[in-house]
């Protein structure tokens, strides 16, 4: 799995450094071309090779590649915060998990340990991944409001206006509907995975 190679160069990072600062900039490019590549995850869930619920795929690819690219790639400042590292390992272990869920699965040969990790793991790596996504968002927001990065303010020629700022506020909101929704979503297939219970799904 490319994201084994992104854990390992963490383990590497921390293990030479002994410390977190720096972690980021050094696995950036893996991190980036990874997460966006994950945009073909969408296309899989579409065309069935993977069988994951298309809005649930598309929720956390693209909250992840906002991450990536409009957060920790573009507010330099944050990019030493624990709350980076927090989402990065809980992201690093939870798809090197899934994939390996995936690959033997598709090798008719699962061991029922990952099985076991594919239906457990998140219990914990989820919410922690989705707290260090808020204090990262957190982390940003002074930066934002004082460079106005990303705004767009009136007037213009276009009369239109947009405030990154107030625009981050609202995706920190959008987390308190989304995430219930996703982790019973997942506690639900767990119970009919490892423990056979047959649930009538109704959005699926």
């Amino acid at each position: 799995s490319r994201w084994l190679v992104l854990a390992i160069a963490m383990v590497r990072f921390y293990m030479e450094k002994g410390t977190h600062k720096g972690l980021y900039k050094s696995i950036q490019k893996t991190l980036k071309f990874f997460q966006t590549f994950a945009l073909l995850e969408i296309v899989h869930c579409l065309i069935g090779i993977v069988p994951t619920s298309v809005i649930v795929a598309g929720v956390q690819v693209s909250s992840r590649i906002f991450m990536v690219w409009l957060i920790t790639h573009s507010i330099k400042p944050i990019q030493n915060e624990e709350s980076v590292v927090l989402f990065l390992v809980a992201w690093t272990v939870t798809e090197i998990t899934r994939y390996s869920f995936y690959t033997f699965s598709l090798l008719d040969h699962l061991p029922y340990f990952i099985k076991w990790a594919r239906y457990n793991f998140f219990i914990i790596l989820y919410p922690v991944g989705v707290a260090g996504e808020l204090l990262t968002i957190y982390a940003a927001l002074p930066y934002v409001k004082k460079t106005g990065m990303f705004s767009i303010r009136l007037p213009n020629k276009y009369n239109v206006s947009f405030d990154y700022y107030y625009f981050l506020l609202i995706t920190m909101a959008s987390y308190i509907p989304l995430f219930p929704q996703l982790y019973f979503h997942m506690l639900r297939q767990r119970r009919k995975v490892l423990h056979g219970e047959v649930i009538v799904e109704k959005d699926d």
